[in-house]
């Protein structure tokens, strides 16, 4: 117990319940949202949104092609203040030209839903906004992260989540779709404010000839394509397979399980700088594992004993009871999120921190593939419910393919 005592006052330190606390309470807003716009938008809007909202979370992995990832590991791991700076004005302004192509990417990407889906192009014009307000936000958080100003960094994250609720609350309940639409694209754009209060946006050109710089960012963007990608084929393969209402149902069925690994990816983000400094300290990884598993292992635990016995009161209480027959796709998607906190969010994080993001790589190509076989076999028979078995099926091998990648880079330490 001493050590795990020792693990969270570390945490307390380091002010990662600044960090945890701002996260929490962007799910919390997520949850909100996503439950307001299930009661207040009618079954085929929230169906044509979420599928577009797939595609906006494939192309938002890809924000400034892995800009804010790549400067918040080698800032993590600078030492000097005027080091982070150059890192910062470079990995910047670079990826801002980037998020300008792939803007226009997603926005192109619009045309292959507009014949099925008529008002579709004006869900991907707003959404485009969104996505690139979605850079400023990005790097505003990373910043803080690398100078360890988490107190900063839960400020930004908490004003853009709560204002960001209020407008989606107030505009969707008066003007639906489009209220809803305008409301999303506005809220990541008052993280400006940060950047103007702390003169972060600065466009001096900085050249730094390091490859190992850009070759991390780009695994990172592509294993958080991928990654996300995972979370949002089951969205599109549904879209494709059945339509719209099994997509509305299925979204039902997972917004709450999915929000469950907030608290494991709140404690290694918070926790990522201090890992990736401490990379190569095999007593420090194994403790820190340890740790996790003590404090994770019982959560869980808990969360599959209520989810079990209150499934579909759960469902009624937070969707209605339109919803409340999906009791079986419900309990396949919480044991599925809660070995995903055990396994992929613990271990691929590792990776990451480490700087073995390849890996990754390799771990998500190889949970698509279960993933595509999966659906097109089940999901004709099972429909939704074969969507979940196959998203359980996918998401606990990526998890034990993450736990052997790093227990061979575990072992090299010794």
């Amino acid at each position: 117990m001493k050590s795990l005592q020792e693990f969270l006052q570390n945490f307390f330190k380091n002010k990662g319940q600044y960090v945890f606390f701002s996260l929490l309470i962007a799910k919390i807003c997520g949850l909100i949202s996503s439950i307001v716009v299930v009661r207040l938008l009618p079954q085929s809007d929230f169906g044509m949104m979420t599928i577009v909202a797939s595609v906006f979370a494939v192309f938002a992995t890809f924000s400034g092609f892995g800009s804010a990832q790549g400067f918040l590991r080698f800032g993590a791991i600078a030492e000097q203040a005027e080091e982070k700076e150059k890192l910062h004005q470079h990995f910047f302004l670079q990826g801002f030209l980037y998020q300008l192509i792939l803007s226009v990417q997603f926005i192109l990407s619009s045309f292959f839903f507009v014949q099925k889906y008529g008002d579709v192009f004006l869900v991907f014009i707003f959404f485009t906004i969104r996505l690139i307000g979605f850079y400023f936000f990005n790097h505003i958080q990373s910043y803080f992260r690398v100078y360890h100003h988490n107190k900063n960094f839960a400020r930004v994250n908490n004003v853009v989540n709560v204002f960001g609720l209020i407008l989606i609350i107030i505009l969707t309940y008066f003007f639906g779709l489009k209220g809803y639409l305008l409301a999303i694209s506005l809220a990541p754009f008052l993280s400006l404010f940060w950047f103007f209060k702390y003169k972060i946006l600065n466009f001096q050109r900085i050249k730094l000839q390091k490859k190992e710089l850009w070759s991390y960012s780009f695994h990172a963007v592509f294993t958080a394509f991928l990654s996300d990608l995972l979370f949002s084929l089951d969205i599109l393969l549904l879209g494709f397979l059945l339509n719209e209402n099994a997509v509305a149902d299925y979204k039902v069925a997972i917004i709450l399980p999915s929000n469950l690994t907030f608290l494991a990816v709140s404690m290694l983000q918070a926790d990522f700088p201090k890992i990736a400094k401490n990379a190569h300290n095999q007593l420090f990884v194994k403790d820190y594992i340890s740790n996790y598993y003590k404090i994770f292992i019982p959560i869980c635990l808990v969360i599959f004993g209520v989810s079990f016995f209150f499934a579909k009161e759960i469902l009624t209480l937070f969707f209605s009871s339109q919803y409340a027959h999906e009791t079986q796709v419900f309990l396949i998607l919480v044991i599925t999120f809660l070995m995903n906190m055990l396994f992929r969010n613990l271990f691929g994080n590792l990776l990451s921190a480490v700087g073995e993001m390849k890996k990754n790589t390799i771990i998500s190509i190889f949970s698509l593939i279960v993933l595509g076989i999966s659906a097109f076999i089940l999901v004709p028979k099972f429909q939704i419910l074969g969507m979940g078995v196959s998203v359980f099926l996918a998401m606990t091998f990526s998890g034990f393919l993450g736990m052997f990648f790093f227990w061979k880079y575990f072992k090299k330490l010794g």
